[in-house]
């Protein structure tokens, strides 16, 4: 079902399954009031997690529950910490409100940057409180009919960027806080479906899971959450390597993503199974 009192860049479609899935960065739109000083429309969307909705389009059909936003992640990264305090220390990341590309550009004309505590604040109240409070609105609900509710956290990224990690990104990155976001067993089953697959994996190592996966997860109270972060060369022709506009992002094709949308919907399905196990 989906709900229609909502804000319009704020989607849910309620299933029943113990399942919640996260789609935090694959909006593209920028509200006019925010474009100001902004290098480009095609930089500032660069970043995106490009067609993840497509691939996960499938989710619904598990019975399991979806939070989308359709805001860019340029006017408020709904994924960072809202204090303030980086998610990897000593490594570089993007901020609440980003003011660089994940290559180090600009995305601002110099002092246009939104750095002011007024108007970071005033994005917080309009687009990352109400995806926050949606989540956690979604996940009481099914904790009310369920001992157990997966959270999992949809993302993806080029697999090829010096400034954020050294060589080419795994195909499959599970991130659960080193483990303390949901169970070892959740983790491990994710895992051996990456083992089994035709795709490299990795588990914790650069990303470990973002604010979503960090604020939701108590395993101790029934609520296991997980970041999968896809490189992109596994659903989408990718060059890799530094991008330019006109050449990214590349199309979607459902013959060329199939084989990874194959895979994680057997993630899915274990996700579910998981959580109905804890009945």
């Amino acid at each position: 079902m989906m709900n229609t009192e909502l804000p319009d860049w704020l989607t849910v479609i309620r299933g029943d399954a113990p399942l919640v899935v996260s789609l935090p960065h694959t909006g593209t739109d920028i509200p006019a009031e925010y474009e100001r000083g902004l290098v480009s429309p095609w930089l500032a969307r660069k970043d995106a997690d490009w067609w993840i909705e497509q691939l996960y389009d499938f989710a619904a059909g598990l019975g399991a529950t979806v939070v989308r936003t359709t805001i860019s992640r340029t006017v408020i990264d709904v994924n960072r910490d809202p204090s303030g305090v980086s998610l990897y220390p000593g490594q570089a990341t993007t901020e609440l409100c980003p003011t660089t590309t994940f290559d180090g550009e600009p995305l601002y004309e110099p002092g246009a940057e939104p750095t002011t505590t007024e108007e970071v604040a005033e994005r917080r109240v309009r687009f990352f409180d109400p995806y926050h409070a949606t989540l956690r609105t979604e996940i009481e609900r099914l904790r009310a009919r369920h001992p157990s509710v997966v959270v999992y956290d949809c993302h993806s990224i080029r697999s090829v960027i010096p400034r954020l990690f050294d060589g080419t990104l795994p195909h499959f990155n599970i991130g659960t806080n080193g483990g303390a976001t949901c169970a070892p067993a959740l983790s491990d089953a994710i895992e051996e479906i990456c083992v089994g697959s035709s795709f490299s994996h990795m588990v914790n190592g650069r990303f470990k899971g973002g604010y979503i996966t960090r604020s939701l997860g108590n395993p101790e109270a029934g609520v296991h959450a997980v970041q999968m972060e896809l490189a992109c060369r596994g659903y989408m022709r990718e060059p890799l390597g530094p991008v330019a506009e006109g050449e990214w992002p590349t199309a979607y094709d459902e013959a060329y993503a199939a084989p990874m949308r194959s895979a994680l919907t057997l993630i899915l399905q274990t996700c579910f199974a998981f959580a109905q196990s804890k009945a």
